[in-house]
């Protein structure tokens, strides 16, 4: 029986997920929430001494809250997995680099001569095997060896970029979600804030609004947050995109001009 083996990149978002909880946290609880602790206590202080004394809006308070450090969580998981993709996506472009298969200029490929090329393909590391262009290179030869026909080939050749077009796409759909889960936990913090604000609301009608600021900072400072973080994601996201598509789109390039374009039917 054949074994499964767990998907390398699967391990790596766990890991990275993982990581990324203990980083942030340990961030917060060491840096962010005691600083955040002693800027409000000397701010309560001077309010009491002068009542005109006007808050200045600090970082620590801005993103001391529990939805804020679930954002940051989230925002470093994702910058784990791009980064994980824009590499695998540059080891794939520096191949585009090289003469997999070597035809000079003025050169014409066989159906006989495929198996040749074939060989040079599938000598390259497993690894590297796996990658879009040597498999698109190796389908063209075999194709072409097959069935002799040129248009044949380009055609195959463009559905198996098409296909790998269509799985890059497909596996940006776990940064999509968390891109939109940041603003969601934002607006959390948003409801909870202005929930702890209302049922302070007793106080305020006696003038002690303190509760009620402080509340009401809670609900507008995490969305503000989860929106700029959200915002800085869809950025690199879209960067991303561009940088699979541009693979696929060279890939594709790369078979005509260093190997369909030299093909000769019998």
């Amino acid at each position: 029986m054949k074994k499964k083996n767990i998907p390398v990149e699967f391990v790596f978002q766990l890991f990275a997920l993982i990581i990324a909880v203990i980083v942030v946290h340990a961030f917060y609880v060491s840096v962010v929430r005691p600083n955040a602790e002693q800027i409000i206590a000397e701010q309560n202080a001077a309010a009491a001494a002068d009542p005109d004394f006007v808050r200045e809006r600090s970082v620590w308070v801005l993103i001391k809250d529990l939805e804020q450090e679930a954002c940051f969580i989230m925002m470093l998981w994702a910058l784990a997995i791009m980064g994980y993709k824009a590499v695998n996506i540059v080891n794939e472009r520096r191949l585009l680099d090289v003469e997999l298969v070597p035809v000079d200029e003025g050169m014409r490929i066989l159906p006989e001569d495929t198996r040749e090329f074939a060989r040079l393909v599938q000598a390259l590391p497993e690894d590297r095997q796996r990658m879009l262009l040597p498999r698109a290179l190796l389908n063209a030869l075999r194709r072409f060896g097959t069935t002799r026909n040129i248009q044949d080939v380009s055609s195959s050749t463009h559905t198996i970029c098409e296909s790998e077009a269509e799985r890059l796409e497909s596996e940006l759909s776990m940064i999509r979600y968390i891109s939109w889960a940041i603003p969601s936990i934002g607006f959390i913090g948003t409801v909870r804030g202005i929930g702890e604000a209302l049922a302070q609301a007793d106080k305020a009608v006696q003038g002690d609004i303190a509760g009620v600021t402080q509340s009401l900072g809670v609900a507008f400072n995490s969305t503000f947050i989860a929106l700029l973080i959200s915002i800085f994601l869809m950025f690199l996201v879209h960067q991303l995109q561009l940088m699979q598509e541009r693979l696929v789109f060279d890939s594709e390039a790369y078979c005509d001009d260093k190997l369909i374009r030299h093909m000769q039917a019998d």
